[in-house]
């Protein structure tokens, strides 16, 4: 005979507690499906408030149960739940009011799922995913309108951008390359990826909001990432594109732009002293850059169409050859730090401040433990900042066009200055 099951108080609680995050998950659902209108009218689906809450309830119960070594009660329970759910689909195709539509009997098996991991306790991961199920339900003329706006050109770049990164990226080796540098196979190819996801990223945004707008909004993205990387990709596409070398140009100063705001970030969690003195020098440039890029986007007009461009958005040739070409320069600047060596902070500021400013402000963190020291390394990283500026502008002039280096010049001269306010004020 199966003995009764006793829940001790606090086991008892706990279980209350997963099945009732169970029923809010499904009886968030079901009022979705109430609201859009599935659940009512003619071609009505099976399931409406009362049967989705009853879902999430059935598969916390479920886990529950599972939980409490009582796993074959609760595996009939789930097994009744899809038997109601497939049965109701069925029925509903052969009404021939119903559309072929499967949206609300896949969300029953989701809710069914997500009502069993809140019985066994994956509180976070349930409540997360059920708020998903929710958003995507609701979400329909949003992402049916995404998808009809995404061509084939879009949809063979994200499949080979997927197994630039999900394949082949996995498959390399991690070891350093024995030519030179401290990077691995895997370290060049993620750079690959880097400078075709900015490709990737620009073309998007050229074609959300026209050439003039696209490519700042994507060296904006871009610089939460390297700004370095940005301002190459940039510089070489002004060849092929002089008649958007401006916007280009803004694109890289909005990059540069991100940059103070993202070393402040990590000076802030890492050194908060470090942080407040290197104040001085990183505001000023964040503010000077934000004017510029916000009256270029206002004397530039939304929209237009961008210049059609046959090759893939990726560009993955070119960004093999950029990918290359900075580890060539990665390669060049330890030769410079063995013959310097690291006697002093600041030269070491110039040197590693040319490609790597996250490093950087991370080693001038750490120096700037001690109370004392802090100043000293707010100002190296603020010698970084121009250092890695003055490299920018180096590049835009070798891989620019005449008209990005005009602008691009006139940009980052602006924030080198806005830099040297610090040492003034």
């Amino acid at each position: 005979m199966l003995e009764p099951l006793v829940i001790p108080a606090t086991d008892g609680l706990q279980a209350a507690l997963r099945l009732g995050i169970a029923g809010l998950i499904g009886l968030a659902a079901g009022i979705e499906r109430e609201w859009s209108g599935h659940a009512t009218g003619p071609a009505a689906r099976f399931a409406g408030m009362r049967t989705f809450l009853i879902l999430g309830l059935c598969g916390g119960v479920a886990g529950v149960l599972a939980a409490a070594d009582l796993s074959g009660l609760g595996a009939v329970l789930l097994v009744g739940g899809v038997g109601l759910v497939v049965a109701a689909y069925v029925l509903a195709m052969r009404n021939p009011e119903a559309d072929a539509d499967g949206t609300t009997e896949a969300a029953a098996l989701v809710i069914l799922g997500l009502g069993l991991l809140a019985g066994i306790g994956q509180l976070a991961l349930a409540s997360g995913a059920g708020a998903l199920v929710v958003l995507v339900l609701g979400e329909k003329r949003r992402l049916h309108g995404m998808v009809a706006k995404v061509g084939e050109a879009e949809l063979q770049a994200a499949a080979r951008f997927a197994v630039m990164a999900l394949v082949i990226l996995p498959i390399l080796p991690t070891t350093p390359l024995p030519f030179g540098g401290d990077i691995s196979a895997r370290g060049l190819w993620t750079l690959v990826l880097l400078f075709s996801g900015i490709n990737f990223a620009g073309y998007l945004a050229r074609r959300a909001v026209g050439p003039e707008r696209g490519y700042g909004l994507a060296g904006l993205l871009g610089g939460f990432i390297s700004s370095t990387l940005v301002t190459m990709q940039f510089a070489r596409r002004s060849r092929d594109e002089e008649a958007h070398a401006g916007a280009l140009a803004l694109g890289v100063i909005a990059a540069c732009t991100v940059l103070p705001v993202r070393l402040l970030a990590i000076l802030g969690v890492l050194a908060p002293t470090v942080g407040k003195a290197a104040l001085p020098y990183l505001i000023p440039p964040a503010v000077v850059g934000a004017v510029i890029v916000a009256v270029a986007f206002r004397r530039t007009k939304g929209g237009g169409e961008a210049a059609e461009d046959d090759t893939s958005p990726l560009h993955v040739a070119a960004s093999v050859r950029m990918a290359v070409l900075f580890w060539l320069a990665l390669i060049g600047i330890e030769i410079l730090q063995r013959q310097w060596g690291s006697t002093g902070i600041y030269t070491s500021a110039v040197l590693l401040g040319l490609t790597d400013m996250d490093a950087l402000t991370v080693a001038m963190a750490r120096l700037g433990g001690a109370p004392t020291m802090a100043s000293v390394a707010a100002t190296g990283v603020a010698i970084g900042v121009l250092s890695n500026t003055a490299f920018k502008l180096g590049l835009g002039v070798v891989l620019g066009s005449p008209a990005f280096r005009a602008r691009l010049g006139m940009g980052l001269l602006a924030l080198g200055a806005a830099v040297g306010v610090g040492w003034v004020v």
